[in-house]
């Protein structure tokens, strides 16, 4: 089958967050799997240095001005660049400039990429037709629309990777993006007054996904829809929503193969995990003390992780001893927070604000406890990561956090199936208890390494999605 991803990120190339991690990784276990797999992304700086030569498909004028679509091989998998300097010609983020405000110009730069992901499934490239455009997040929602308009030349799938970021631009631009007006409507693309690519993608796609299949249950409750309960409970019913896990890319994240720890390790010779514990420690000025509980954490700083609950529930953790390490950036109250709480513990606590691709293995490496207290969170990775580095996850149960950790409750214990640690309501009692519960596995050294082992071996590879991805785009033909 001929699948074409659209989206606006590909890891390792251009990043923000785990959209990046999901299309620089599905897409080549499809491939795999069989399916004939291109990606279509806007021609930003970061991807076309990572490409290599490109050919020319066509020029085309279009309701964004003239662009170029190009053509290039990367690692095997065929990647159609949209080559339109005057949207896509800026450094840094995909989205902002450095003063993070949002391009003026976003609704059609977004615009332009979903009109190419809805033309190549309809023979703009003479060479290859997709069968299935599978757009991702708000950026590309508006492919499914223009699929709807050209009589669905393909099917598409939509998958949401944060409801939360909705693509939302002033109704007056639905003349500028090619799209008729009478779709400006509540059985359409309209949302609180205004154009929502998110919705768009919601309601115009053949079958819609989250990245857990938590999260697509959440998504279905006022708490979690953001306005979207009634169109997501009626997909819901119809059987055209459901969640597919994220997967891990076990040659990137994988303590037997990464190059960026000092020492490799695997379950049968963990010695590695100590020599980058002690190297953790000494990178951020703390005692290299083996025996003292590191808990560590990767994250932007936003309320969403759950950072507030965490900074009111350190302090009180902190007077038993444990080590708290944490690389993010985001929200500048919580920056600072954290800052002062460092200045506090200096013996205990240590933060490095901005983001480090090379320090965050090691952190995940040589941490006994990764964080991910999420308020909400739709799939999640840094959990996946500590599982596989035998770095037990503390978690919320929310999302895909509550599809992939295992609480060590007694029964969990005893049957060998606990992989972390894991409390349910976002409240500072209930996180102050699952830090007190990691403490005392680990003062029992022995149930430490069981439930250790148990998370190593936890698979969550990509081909597992890749294959769910496959029965719903068969589905779709049937």
């Amino acid at each position: 089958m001929n699948v074409l991803h659209v989206c606006s990120e590909l890891y390792p190339l251009l990043k923000t967050g785990g959209l990046a991690d999901v299309t620089g990784a599905l897409p080549f276990a499809q491939q795999q799997n069989g399916d004939n797999v291109r990606i279509l992304i806007p021609a930003f700086p970061a991807i076309t240095a990572g490409l290599p030569e490109s050919g020319v498909v066509g020029t085309f004028d279009t309701f964004a001005g003239q662009a170029t679509l190009r053509y290039a091989e990367y690692q095997g998998l065929g990647v159609y660049l949209i080559d339109a300097p005057h949207l896509y010609q800026r450094e840094g983020n995909p989205y902002h400039d450095q003063s993070y405000h949002d391009y003026a110009d976003n609704y059609l730069r977004f615009a332009l990429l979903a009109w190419f992901g809805a033309e190549l499934g309809d023979n703009l490239d003479s060479w290859w037709k997709a069968d299935v455009v599978h757009a991702h997040d708000w950026h590309a929602g508006l492919a499914c629309a223009y699929l709807h308009v050209k009589g669905r030349p393909a099917k598409s799938v939509f998958t949401i990777h944060n409801l939360a970021y909705q693509g939302q631009f002033n109704y007056r631009h639905m003349t500028e993006i090619a799209l008729p007006l009478e779709m400006f409507n509540v059985n359409g693309v309209e949302l609180n007054g205004q154009i929502s690519y998110l919705k768009a993608g919601l309601y115009y796609a053949d079958h819609v996904t989250a990245v857990s299949p938590t999260y697509a249950q959440e998504i279905t409750t006022p708490e979690y829809a953001y306005g979207l309960q009634g169109l997501l409970t009626t997909l819901q019913q119809q059987n055209k929503l459901s969640g597919v896990l994220n997967g891990v890319d076990y040659q990137i994240w994988n303590p037997e193969l990464d190059s960026h720890l000092p020492e490799h390790y695997k379950l049968k010779g963990m010695s590695g995990k100590a020599k980058c514990k002690a190297e953790l420690q000494q990178a951020f000025n703390l005692p290299q003390d083996k025996n003292a509980l590191l808990f560590v954490m990767v994250t932007r700083l936003t309320a969403q992780k759950g950072v507030d609950l965490l900074l009111q529930a350190l302090p009180r953790i902190l007077k038993d001893g444990v080590q708290f390490i944490l690389l993010g950036s985001g929200d500048k109250q919580y920056e600072l927070a954290f800052s002062q709480l460092e200045l506090q513990y200096p013996q205990q606590v240590s933060v490095e604000i901005g983001y480090n691709e090379k320090l965050s293995h090691l952190i995940i490496a040589g941490g006994d406890v990764i964080l991910v207290p999420s308020r909400f969170e739709p799939c999640g990775l840094t959990q996946l990561y500590g599982l596989k580095y035998g770095t037990l996850p503390l978690v919320r149960s929310t999302g895909g956090l509550a599809d992939t950790v295992v609480d060590c409750s007694k029964e969990n214990l005893k049957t060998r199936q606990a992989t972390g640690f894991v409390f349910n309501d976002a409240n500072v009692e209930q996180l102050v208890t699952a830090f007190e519960q990691a403490q005392a596995l680990w003062h029992a050294k022995p149930q430490w390494y069981k439930v250790r082992i148990n998370a190593m071996e936890a698979d969550f590879s990509w081909h597992l999605a890749a294959e769910k991805y496959s029965v719903i785009y068969q589905n779709l033909f049937n």
